[in-house]
């Protein structure tokens, strides 16, 4: 006797996030509110509160954070950028959700997309700016 195991088609809702040099993809799925990122949890993955609040801060503005599950693959950049571009992915997922939450998103500067990126360093300077140190004698 052959069993059949019915499948339910989950909804989630996939965008990508970026800072600096890390990419986030983020899919946000109905839930209880736990934030998995590289199938670790937010509070280990990131070890700093700030980092978690910040990552936390688009759910919280629109008053979903316990409605959601958030999975998150993030490569590239250090934690600080890691932690912006997943801020970025999910404010963004939550729009393709609801359009009606852009407004919302978009005046606390969430959708926008920092690209502020490290200057390459120039030959014949120390850094990219920074000259050496000049000696009269």
């Amino acid at each position: 006797m052959a069993r059949t195991k019915s499948l339910q088609k989950t909804v989630s809702y996939y965008a990508t996030g970026r800072r600096k040099t890390a990419i986030a993809r983020v899919w946000i799925t109905p839930g209880k509110g736990t934030i998995s990122i590289n199938n670790r949890p937010v509070e280990t993955y990131f070890g700093r509160k700030v980092m978690e609040l910040q990552v936390r801060k688009p759910l919280e503005l629109v008053n979903l954070q316990d409605k959601f599950d958030v999975i998150v693959r993030s490569a590239g950049g250090g934690i600080s950028g890691q932690a912006g571009a997943i801020r970025h992915g999910i404010s963004r997922a939550l729009v393709v959700f609801d359009e009606g939450l852009r407004s919302v998103l978009k005046k606390d500067g969430l959708l926008t997309r920092d690209s502020r990126e490290k200057e390459r360093k120039k030959y014949g300077r120390k850094r990219a700016r920074k000259g050496f140190q000049w000696t009269k004698r």
